[in-house]
């Protein structure tokens, strides 16, 4: 387990590769994204494993609702990278006059994306896809109540990355709290509702921009003119999938 001096150490060695200002090159994305893809594809059968043994997932669902999931997302990305990244023309204002106007996309720099345990894979790979196409570092913290899918995970990023681009820590909570005392440039968090206060708080002492992505509820209407055999057959396929979620 790591203590907090080693993830301060490994937040220092982040900001000073984002400095280098390696991350910001538009192939240097691309790349990183394509050994993404390739270890998920090579792992593909590896996380169906770990996702039955943490979720009872079939390998159906798992590559449905996390492997397929994210694979489309790293196309879609690169498809759109150098669009969205590229720099956008405004109109100067008159008092300007003489200059132009542009808006310029930056990256933030060190990024901490704290995964939950539904859509153990997913969760914690589809901030990263959006962290890495931004040009950032980061360091993902997975879900201590899916084990075998956390470990996985450490396998496939210590097989891409170096540790000083992307890292993954323990999955345990008392790792978050550790996290939560660095200063980063940029938070991901998915989760519920309580401890995402108490990770805005955390961010608040530094002004750090968070992404809050929080448990709701999903409702179903069924309206008079249903089937209602079909109706309750979706509803039940939907009510299971994943654990329920």
């Amino acid at each position: 387990m790591m203590t907090n001096n080693k993830y301060t150490r490994l937040v220092k060695l982040q900001k000073a590769f984002f400095n280098e200002h390696i991350t910001r090159e538009i192939p240097f994305r691309l790349c990183a994204l394509d050994r993404l893809a390739e270890a998920l594809v090579s792992r593909e059968k590896q996380f169906c494993e770990a996702l039955h043994a943490d979720l009872g997932k079939s390998a159906f669902e798992s590559y449905a609702t996390e492997i397929g999931f994210l694979l489309h997302e790293i196309r879609t990305t690169k498809n759109h990278l150098q669009s969205w990244a590229r720099d956008r023309r405004r109109p100067t204002p008159l008092f300007l006059f003489g200059s132009k106007s542009r808006i310029h996309y930056e990256p933030y720099g060190c990024t901490l994306i704290i995964a939950p345990w539904n859509y153990p894979l997913q969760l914690a790979l589809s901030p990263l896809i959006g962290a890495i196409a931004a040009g950032n570092c980061a360091i993902v913290k997975p879900s201590g109540e899916a084990p075998r899918t956390a470990a996985a995970l450490q396998e496939l990023i210590d097989e891409c990355f170096e540790e000083e681009y992307i890292a993954v820590t323990d999955a345990d909570r008392e790792t978050t709290e550790l996290l939560l005392q660095e200063r980063f440039d940029y938070i991901f968090y998915t989760g519920g509702v309580e401890y995402g206060r108490h990770v805005m708080q955390a961010a608040s002492r530094h002004l750090t921009p968070v992404t809050l992505e929080l448990g709701g509820k999903s409702p179903c209407i069924v309206d008079d003119d249903a089937d209602l055999k079909a109706a309750a057959r979706r509803i039940v396929w939907g009510k299971f999938l994943n654990c329920g979620q």
